[in-house]
């Protein structure tokens, strides 16, 4: 089984970013621990603060992977582009938020990616993406 975690803009910066929001350990570190969770399952990780650079990457693994973990970033309430690339392709899209989206700023509470995924983990911390893989086995 292969799956593929994509994280958006800013996510880069997991660890030293608003630790208070998102927590001190980077995305690198949580994705080491994440592959050691899951062994039997091939995992790869993209990130890009780019849009086109995300839209690019969903067409290149959205017709020969098994699932995605989708953590959009800003762009999950901004992107008709994203939401267009994922009912595109054939992979199935979980969105992905650490935070609690519906708890934050009232322009984070819309997703214009939602309705093309199969669905959405908000609010759990770094232990939604475990649950985004948990999900397609």
């Amino acid at each position: 089984m292969k799956i593929a975690i994509i994280n958006g803009p800013n996510l880069n910066l997991l660890g030293k970013r608003e630790p208070g929001i998102y927590g001190n350990e980077s995305f690198e570190d949580y994705f080491v621990k994440l592959k050691a969770l899951y062994p039997s399952v091939e995992l790869t990780y993209f990130q890009s603060n780019s849009e086109g650079g995300l839209i690019d990457h969903l067409h290149e693994i959205g017709f020969s992977y098994d699932g995605i973990v989708f953590n959009a970033g800003g762009y999950t309430h901004t992107s008709v582009a994203i939401r267009d690339a994922i009912a595109a392709i054939k992979t199935p899209v979980v969105e992905m938020h650490i935070s609690n989206i519906h708890a934050r700023e009232e322009f984070r509470h819309t997703s214009m990616i939602a309705a093309a995924c199969v669905g959405s983990i908000c609010g759990l911390g770094m232990k939604g993406y475990a649950l985004g893989v948990a999900y397609f086995l």
